[in-house]
């Protein structure tokens, strides 16, 4: 069980206003703020931003991966539009991904500002038709 994941940035206060902003739009928020680390949650700080100035920007194709579960689609939408607005670019428009089986996988995927590519995540209920269901 993973209790909690970080990833590098580097510019702290910028990278901590986007994910206000991507992290908000699925329930989460800022949790702890401290001089070189910022973490965000739900109740406690399961996702932290740490500061490395001297890191350079993630190419594509490498980097952290990170996905969260948000409760609907609408709230993978809401993910996918705060990120665009705050800065961060779309590496996979909000929808379902058929190639991830059948379990209604509906993802948006974005890039934060260094270039990490982070992904929300709902399933879609697959719900049979309810007249095959009656006696």
């Amino acid at each position: 069980m993973i209790d909690h994941v970080s990833i590098a940035v580097r510019d702290l206060e910028a990278s901590a206003r986007f994910y206000d902003a991507v992290l908000g739009a699925i329930g989460m928020t800022r949790i702890d703020t401290r001089d070189t680390t910022v973490g965000f949650g739900k109740q406690y700080s399961e996702f932290w931003i740490n500061l490395r100035r001297d890191m350079t920007p993630v190419e594509a194709g490498s980097g952290a991966h990170i996905c969260f579960r948000a409760r609907s689609t609408e709230m993978v939408d809401a993910f996918h539009a705060a990120a665009l607005v705050a800065g961060g670019s779309s590496d996979g428009a909000p929808g379902v991904r058929p190639h991830d089986g059948e379990g209604g996988y509906y993802a948006a995927f974005i890039r934060d500002l260094d270039g990490n590519r982070i992904e929300a995540v709902s399933f879609v209920a697959l719900v049979p038709d309810a007249a095959q269901h009656e006696a």
